[in-house]
């Protein structure tokens, strides 16, 4: 199994939960949609060459986002993967998978 830990804008939050959760994501046990969520503030500054979603190149940015987690099994890390990216909304998703034990 896997832990999926992300970060997503606070107008995007339910879209990206729903993608990840229909790719499989957040099922334990009887249980589905399931994961914790915390609000938080985000920080970067893209670059010049960067098309940001958020904000201006060159620029520091802070905005609302949630750090998402939930577990998945092993067999859909691709397909979560996959449904992450294409639901997001930046260009340069911060997300990673921690393997676990459940």
């Amino acid at each position: 199994m896997y832990s999926l830990v992300f970060y997503v804008p606070e107008t995007h939050l339910d879209e990206v939960k729903n993608a990840v959760f229909s790719a499989g994501a957040g099922s334990i046990g009887d249980y589905e949609q399931c994961c914790w969520q915390v609000k938080g503030e985000g920080q970067f500054r893209p670059n010049l060459n960067a098309a940001p979603f958020i904000g201006n190149a060159g620029e520091i940015e802070k905005v609302a986002e949630y750090r998402v987690e939930m577990v998945l099994h092993t067999a859909l890390k691709t397909s979560v993967r996959d449904a992450l990216l294409a639901a997001h909304p930046y260009e340069e998703v911060a997300y990673h998978f921690i393997q676990t034990e459940c």
